[in-house]
């Protein structure tokens, strides 16, 4: 990875590549990361990451020397509504840069799988903090979903 992180960039018109590009970095990321799924949950959150969350979020992604993903968030009106690096890439800045990127571009809220404490101790760490806590995730599943606003 460069020593210093290019800057986010808009991926308008993501191609169907680009769609199954960013899928498996997903995949990848909650692999590392969200290791209080049951088995059998990615299956059943990749198709709906793939078709329907990604398409419907503005996309931001940060892209390494050789223009592979490396990192990527999703926005809606004033929320980040995913945050996903590559494994490979965890802990060197990235998940922040994507975020400073956003909140200077009006992002305000968030949502974090309670479960998922380094991302939750991640985002109070940039500012963020819970106003709300659902039992359940938008599926109905039992993983708590921590609500979260800039301070």
């Amino acid at each position: 990875m460069e020593k210093t992180l290019p800057e986010p960039r808009r991926l308008d018109a993501p191609t169907d590549a680009e769609l199954d590009a960013l899928t498996r970095l997903w995949e990848a990321s909650v692999r590392a990361t969200h290791h209080f799924l049951a088995p059998g949950d990615i299956d059943f959150y990749r198709p709906i990451v793939r078709r329907e969350a990604l398409p419907a979020a503005e996309l931001y992604v940060l892209r390494d020397a050789r223009d592979r993903f490396i990192a990527f968030a999703g926005r809606a009106d004033d929320r980040l509504e995913m945050l996903f690096v590559d494994p490979a890439h965890r802990g060197r800045g990235a998940g922040r840069c994507l975020v400073d990127h956003l909140v200077a571009r009006g992002v305000r809220r968030t949502e974090v799988n309670e479960q998922n404490t380094a991302a939750a101790l991640f985002y109070a760490r940039m500012g963020f903090r819970t106003v709300a806590r659902d039992p359940l995730d938008a599926t109905g599943r039992p993983y708590p979903i921590l609500r979260l606003e800039l301070k």
